[in-house]
């Protein structure tokens, strides 16, 4: 029998990037770009970026359960925010639940960036220190895809 509980939890992470606010805002709306630093071995990726749409990011890692993040976002301001609201499943199972405020500032010639999570983490399928290294860790992505788009510029 699954042990019913809800652990509640938020954080909030500020990174800086030496890229403008409207290229930071970019690589998350556009689906290409964002597919490249956010859906890293996804099977299954798509972007629809508009309030009311959705984005789906499906797929598994060195043969564990497939990890689903479908999310529908209801808030774009370009290019300071964006509100959206996700689930996030293990197989077939709903582990939590978030809402996710983005906002983008200009700082120091780049952008700085504060992600705040509010996370409803369900019958222990999830754990918020986990949630929040692995959005650290996209965040670090979306720094080595901006590098990367301004060595090609």
């Amino acid at each position: 029998m699954t042990d019913r509980r809800v652990e509640h939890a938020n954080f909030t992470i500020e990174r800086a990037y030496a890229a403008s606010p409207e290229r930071v805002f970019t690589a998350w709306a556009e689906e290409k770009a964002k597919a490249d630093w956010f859906a890293r071995g996804g099977d299954d990726y798509r972007l629809d970026f508009r309030v009311g749409g959705r984005e789906v990011n499906r797929g598994s890692q060195g043969g564990g359960p497939v990890i689903t993040f479908d999310a529908r976002y209801h808030e774009i301001v370009p290019p300071e925010r964006i509100v959206y609201a996700y689930d996030l499943y293990v197989g077939s199972t709903l582990a939590s639940v978030s809402v996710t405020t983005v906002q983008f500032a200009p700082a120091d010639g780049g952008t700085r960036l504060e992600l705040t999570e509010q996370v409803a983490f369900l019958d222990g399928h999830d754990r918020p220190e986990w949630r929040e290294q692995g959005t650290r860790d996209w965040l670090e992505t979306l720094a080595a895809h901006l590098e990367r788009e301004t060595s090609r510029a």
